[in-house]
C-alpha cells in the first residue's frame, strides 16, 4: 500500500478514539498531551475526543463516534480494547480517515493471530494507512504533535502538577523505534543529554507502516538530516535493502539492532511477534547498504550527533591533540581498537610543529608526535596554532580534540572554545572532542563547542566510536562518488541550522 504519510506527522485535525476520563489511562494521556501542545500554541490542528459514554473530556466536547464529527479528520489515534478495533477502522474508512495510529496491544505480540488478520483485512478493505498496533505513536517536535501516552505531567504527594517526562528539544535527527519502551527511555535520555530531535515514531507490530515505508518518507523530509533506528526484526528484508541503499546515499542512517544474542533474539521474537533473525546477516546487510551500526543506546545517539554535527571523514587516519598525556594514550588505544589509523605525520607537518616550539608558542617539553600533547602549560595560542597545523595536514583525515582536560594555565576558556570552533568550521575537517572528568572550565568549553556543532564526548572511547561512524560513512559515499556532493549539502544545512539556533 503506497500513499502519502504526511498526515501522520503534520495533521490539521486529530480524533482520539477511546479518549478517557480515567486519569493515567492511555486514552486520557494522549488527549492531555495533544491539548497541552494545542493550548501552548505549538500544535495548530483541531482535536476531537471520541467516547460514546462521555459528553466532554478535559473541557472539550466529546463525540460518540468519528462518524458524528462534523469536520474532516486527517488522523485518528485509537486507544480501545483490541477486539473492537477492526470495526473502528471500518468507521474511519467510512469517514474517509486514511491515517490511523493504533496504540492498543493484544494482537500478534500476544499470539492473537486471528484478531491480527481481522485488523489487517480491515485496513486493506478500507484503504487506511496504519502505524501500530502495540505502539506509542508519533511525536513531531517541529509541529507540536504528540500522540503518545507518555505523560508529560504527574502530581506529587502534595498535589502539585510537575513535569514527569519532558520532551527533547527540537532538532534534526529522526528516531524510528520498533519498541515503545525503548522509545520512552530514549526520549528521556535525549532530554537529559540536551540532544534535539525532529520526529519520534514508535511503530510497534508494523502491520502496515514499517521500516522501508518510514525510510522512504523521511528521505524526503526536509527537517530530517540524520535517521536513527531501533530494530528488532525486518520482515521485508529485500525492500529494506533496496530502500536503505537509496537513503544512505543522501542521509546517514544509524541502526541499533537488538536481539544479537540467542537470548536477546528469543526475547525480541516474543516482544513483537516476529522473528529477530541472525545477527551476522544483519551486520552484513547494514555494511552492504551503507547503514551505520550502533552497539547500544548511548552509541546510537553518539553516532547520530557526530553525523549531524560533523562532515564524514575523507580518510581513516586520525590525529590527536591534547594537553595531557593520559587521555591521549587512551584515545590512541581506542583508535586502533576501532581499526582506524593513527596518523604518521609528514615531514612538513612535523617541521611546522617544531617551528611553533622555536617561536615559543609550544613549550619545549611538549610531545609533538601523534598524539600531540601540549602539556598542562598549553595556552590559547598553542592550542589554536597546533590545531591549525593538523587541520592543514593532508595526511590527517580526522582529529580528536581534548579541550582542557585538567585545569591548565588558560584563564579564558570561553575564548579558547570560540576560537577553536571558528577555526574548525573554517577548515571543514572532521573533528570530535573528548573529555575526562568535569572541571568547570572544561564544562564551559564543552557547552560552547556543542552549541557550534562540534560534538563533545565524556570519554575517548565514546568519541572514537562515534568517529568510526563518520569514517564509515565517508567511505560509503566515496565508494559511490558522492562525497563532494554530500559535503556541499552538509555545510549548507549546517549553516542554516546555525542561523536558526543563533
Amino acid at each position: 500500500m503506497n500513499g502519502d504519510l504526511k498526515k501522520f506527522f503534520n495533521p490539521r485535525s486529530v480524533a482520539v478514539i477511546g479518549a478517557s476520563r480515567s486519569k493515567g489511562s492511555p486514552g486520557y494521556t494522549i488527549l492531555e498531551n495533544l491539548l497541552f501542545n494545542k493550548r501552548k500554541g505549538v500544535f495548530k490542528g483541531e482535536i476531537y475526543p471520541v467516547n460514546p459514554k462521555a459528553q466532554e473530556i478535559q473541557g472539550v466536547k466529546c463525540y460518540s463516534s468519528v462518524l458524528d464529527i462534523p469536520s474532516k479528520i486527517d488522523l485518528a489515534v485509537i486507544s480501545t480494547p483490541a477486539k473492537i478495533i477492526p470495526k473502528l477502522i471500518g468507521e474511519c474508512g467510512t469517514k474517509k480517515i486514511k491515517h490511523v495510529i493504533v496504540v492498543s496491544g493484544g494482537f500478534n505480540e500476544v499470539g492473537n493471530q486471528e484478531l491480527t488478520d481481522k485488523l489487517k483485512e480491515s485496513i486493506e478493505r478500507n484503504k487506511v494507512r496504519l502505524i501500530g498496533p502495540n505502539c506509542l505513536g508519533v511525536i513531531n517536535l517541529h509541529k507540536g504533535l504528540d500522540t503518545s501516552f507518555i505523560p508529560v505531567f504527574k502530581k506529587t504527594l502534595k498535589g502539585e502538577k510537575v513535569t514527569s517526562a519532558p520532551r527533547p528539544k527540537k532538532g534534526y535527527m529522526t528516531l524510528l523505534s520498533q519498541s515503545g519502551a525503548f522509545g520512552t527511555a530514549a526520549l528521556d535520555y535525549l532530554y537529559s543529554e540536551k540532544i534535539g530531535i525532529n520526529v519520534f515514531v514508535s511503530y510497534g507490530n508494523k502491520l502496515d507502516v514499517d521500516e522501508p515505508t518510514l525510510l522512504n518518507y523521511f528521505l524526503e523530509d526536509e527537517d530530517t538530516h540524520v535517521i536513527l533506528m531501533y530494530v528488532e526484526s525486518l520482515e521485508r528484508g529485500r525492500d529494506f535493502v533496496e530502500t536503505a541503499k537509496k537513503v544512505t546515499l543522501t542521509k546517514p542512517v544509524v541502526v541499533l539492532k537488538a536481539g544479537k544474542s540467542p537470548g536477546g533474539s528469543k526475547a525480541a521474537s516474543s516482544h513483537t511477534g516476529a522473528l529477530a533473525g541472525m545477527p551476522e546477516i544483519y551486520a552484513a546487510v547494514f555494511k552492504q547498504t551503507g547503514v551505520i551500526s550502533a552497539t547500544g543506546m548511548e552509541d546510537l545517539f553518539d553516532k547520530g550527533k557526530a553525523l549531524l554535527y560533523q562532515p564524514p571523514a575523507e580518510k581513516d587516519s586520525v590525529a590527536i591533540l591534547t594537553n595531557a598525556g593520559g587521555p591521549g594514550v587512551l584515545a590512541a588505544d581506542a583508535v586502533e581498537l576501532q581499526n582506524l589509523k593513527l596518523t604518521v605525520f609528514a615531514e612538513e607537518t612535523m617541521n611546522k610543529l617544531y617551528s611553533l616550539v622555536g617561536e615559543g608558542v609550544i613549550v619545549p617539553y611538549a610531545s609533538l608526535h601523534n598524539p600531540v600533547d601540549l602539556s598542562g602549560s598549553a595556552t590559547i595560542e598553542s592550542y589554536i596554532e597546533a590545531m591549525k597545523v593538523l587541520l592543514e595536514a593532508e595526511e590527517v583525515g580526522a582529529i580528536i580534540l581534548f579541550p582542557l582536560h585538567h585545569p591548565p594555565s588558560i584563564e579564558q576558556p570561553e575564548t579558547l572554545a570560540l576560537e577553536l570552533s571558528e577555526l574548525i568550521n573554517k577548515y571543514r575537517k572532521t573533528v570530535v572532542a573528548c573529555k575526562i572528568g568535569g572541571s568547570r572550565m572544561s564544562a564551559i568549553v564543552e557547552e560552547l563547542l556543542e552549541k557550534r556543532e562540534i560534538p563533545v564526548y565524556p570519554s575517548p572511547e565514546r568519541g572514537v566510536k562515534s568517529l568510526k561512524g563518520l569514517v564509515f560513512y565517508g567511505e560509503w559515499l566515496r565508494k559511490h562518488n558522492l562525497l563532494s556532493t554530500y559535503l556541499k549539502k552538509f555545510w549548507k544545512l549546517k549553516e542554516e541550522r546555525q542561523k536558526v539556533d543563533g
